[in-house]
């Protein structure tokens, strides 16, 4: 049974590149995922859902939520702020 969602990523090293998929069922996973991917500066090649690439604005809407969560995760640490009160004072999600 294929996964719903496939995220395919490179990873880049000196002289090489090399590709990679992440397989999930889950949404959310799939939106922590991009979050990582997006914190440490990997490439996204593609978002698929069901085996089709996503739409722009899908596609769009994933990685801004990641981006969101992980500009969440930062502020939280280096404030010192619990995720609600990060949600209300910056609007990000938790």
């Amino acid at each position: 049974m294929m996964a719903k969602y496939t995220i395919e990523y490179t990873t880049q090293f000196r002289r090489h590149k090399q590709s990679n998929h992440y397989f999930t069922d889950d949404p959310v996973t799939c939106e922590e995922f991009l979050s990582e991917l997006l914190e440490r500066g990997i490439t996204i090649t593609a978002i698929k859902h069901d085996g089709v690439d996503l739409a722009q604005n899908e596609f769009d809407g994933l990685v801004k939520t990641a981006a969101a969560m992980l500009a969440s995760r930062h502020i939280c640490a280096s404030l010192g702020l619990k995720p609600e009160e990060e949600k209300y004072r910056f609007g990000f999600t938790a």
